[in-house]
């Protein structure tokens, strides 16, 4: 097999939908067993302790899931928000609301999911983070 440079690389993968870059991540990390996720710096590392123990495990999750639970009324909107989330095309974006309750995002940081939820829900669908 040829080595290819990063240059080809890159167009390779300019040509893949985001649930296709999704799965290579995946597949790269089991079979290498590493972890593509960015560093994220903890914030509340200087933060007294205090509270309950599931106060103290949702502050330090860094990580969210989007889930789209329900559509609602405004179906067009929503696959609207979530093209504009995603990057996906048309049909998939219809797919991911057709096939309610979905992931829109994964893995994402509480910033970028509390944003994305108040957008989807703005538009009329109903969404939990995870």
């Amino acid at each position: 097999m040829a080595k290819l440079s990063t240059e080809e690389l890159l167009d390779a993968f300019k040509e893949l939908t985001l649930i296709e870059l999704s799965e290579f991540v995946k597949a790269f990390e089991e079979t290498f067993d590493v972890t593509a996720a960015a560093p994220v710096a903890v914030a509340a590392a200087g933060a007294p302790a205090g509270g309950a123990g599931d106060a103290a495990a949702e502050e330090e999750k860094d990580s969210f899931d989007v889930v789209l639970d329900a559509a609602g009324d405004k179906k067009i909107q929503v696959i609207k928000v979530v093209r504009e989330l995603t990057s996906l095309g048309l049909g998939e974006a219809k797919a991911v609301v057709d096939g309610a309750p979905k992931a829109v995002l994964e893995g994402a940081n509480k910033e970028t999911a509390e944003k994305a939820k108040a957008s989807l829900e703005e538009a009329g669908a109903t969404v939990t983070l995870k």
